[in-house]
């Protein structure tokens, strides 16, 4: 694991003692709130890499947090909560969660899947180059700023991810299942339709800034992106 900042926001104190004890075991630093004013503050102090959020909180409830972070970037949130129905993960993943786990929850899962979220942002990672380079695009990570032959680019949290995804994979296939894993991190729970969209919306906006064309489609297996073409 790397040496990741996490805020747990939660109301319940026997809970977050758990949680603290589940984290700090991982060796990752703690930061605690025990309601969404109070989980924002900390937000806004600490400038945390993870972010685990309850939604029935006083004050705020996690919703309402999860849009206020969202408005500021796209710091991962891992949803921590015991609504499980299916509209309630709907509207927490649309929100912008990057996961959604139901209480009660095992610690092994809790564990596996904060790690799949650190992994893919890159929180901390000394073997992750902060600043990545190539014939065609510069993708700078601690700013979150994408350039496309000189010219900046606008890009949403999903569309940063996936211009990463594919600049540290240049000349490889990689298949709609690959890319839903880097960028969503679960590929059992989006469709492979997204990847075709927001491909779409990458291009579209490479295209405006440089002129080049780099993502491929490869029929029947997924996407390549060449710098050089």
């Amino acid at each position: 694991m790397t040496r990741a900042r996490v805020l747990l926001i939660e109301d319940e104190a026997d809970i977050r003692a758990l949680l603290r004890n589940v984290v700090e075991r991982e060796g990752m630093q703690v930061i605690e709130a025990g309601d969404g004013r109070e989980g924002l503050r900390a937000f806004y102090k600490y400038q945390p890499d993870l972010v685990v959020l309850d939604l029935g909180l006083p004050e705020l409830d996690g919703l309402q947090v999860l849009e206020r972070i969202r408005e500021l970037g796209d710091v991962p949130v891992l949803i921590l909560s015991a609504r499980g129905s299916e509209l309630d993960k709907v509207r927490g993943l649309r929100g912008g969660a990057d996961d959604y786990l139901t209480k009660p929850f095992g610690r092994q899962e809790l564990v596996a899947r904060m790690e799949a979220i650190i992994r893919r942002a890159g929180v901390r990672n000394p073997a992750v180059a902060e600043v990545l380079a190539d014939e065609l695009l510069e993708i700078d990570f601690p700013h979150r700023r994408v350039t496309a032959a000189g010219n900046e680019v606008e890009l949403t949290p999903t569309e940063f991810r996936l211009a990463a995804a594919f600049a540290r994979h240049p000349d490889q296939v990689l298949s709609r299942d690959q890319i839903l894993e880097m960028v969503w991190a679960d590929s059992s729970r989006h469709s492979p339709d997204q990847v075709r969209l927001y491909v779409g919306y990458l291009r579209r906006k490479l295209r405006d800034a440089s002129g080049a064309e780099p993502i491929e489609t490869v029929h029947g297996f997924g996407y390549r992106y060449s710098p050089r073409r």
